[in-house]
């Protein structure tokens, strides 16, 4: 497999998950985790802006190759969902806008390429998700959800070159 970089981002408009990891000869290295969370008090758009503020410095730092993020799932409620939405949103220009090609994952697909199963809960996705990567330090479940997806995504383009 030739060497990728992928960005893989739990969308949330409170908490936007973001995790980087480089493939290479089917080996997997960390190269940055962690969750933007913007003021949870201000309004939608500012909380939108931060967004993608600080996505558009992870991705210039980074440099990744792609973006993979999760797709709507049935939300909490339709504000919640909404929300969800506008934060996808936001992830999907600024990747587009740094010339990143976007795919998609349900979280079922997620949760299969991780832990084998479709129906796992979000702590054994973190915990294999840690033992993936081998990290021993805590993640919270935002930065676990994003590394997730990009472990699906990387899975994906292994299966579609094989």
């Amino acid at each position: 497999m030739a060497q990728v970089t992928v960005i893989g981002i739990d969308p949330g408009s409170i908490h936007c998950g973001y995790g980087v990891l480089h493939s290479d000869d089917n080996r997997l290295r960390l190269v940055c985790t962690g969750r933007i969370s913007p003021p949870a008090k201000k309004p939608l758009p500012e909380r939108l802006k931060f967004i993608f503020e600080k996505l558009k410095d992870i991705i210039a730092e980074t440099h990744p190759d792609e973006m993979a993020i999760e797709k709507v799932f049935n939300a909490k409620n339709f504000i919640s969902a909404l929300h969800l939405g506008h934060a996808r949103g936001v992830a999907m220009l600024c990747a587009s806008l740094s010339g990143l090609t976007v795919s998609e994952y349900s979280a079922l697909e997620i949760k299969k390429a991780v832990s084998g199963y479709g129906k796992a809960d979000k702590n054994q996705v973190l915990q294999m998700v840690k033992a993936i990567l081998n990290i021993t330090e805590d993640l919270p479940f935002d930065s676990s959800d994003a590394l997730a997806v990009a472990i699906c995504h990387i899975n994906s383009i292994r299966f579609k070159r094989i």
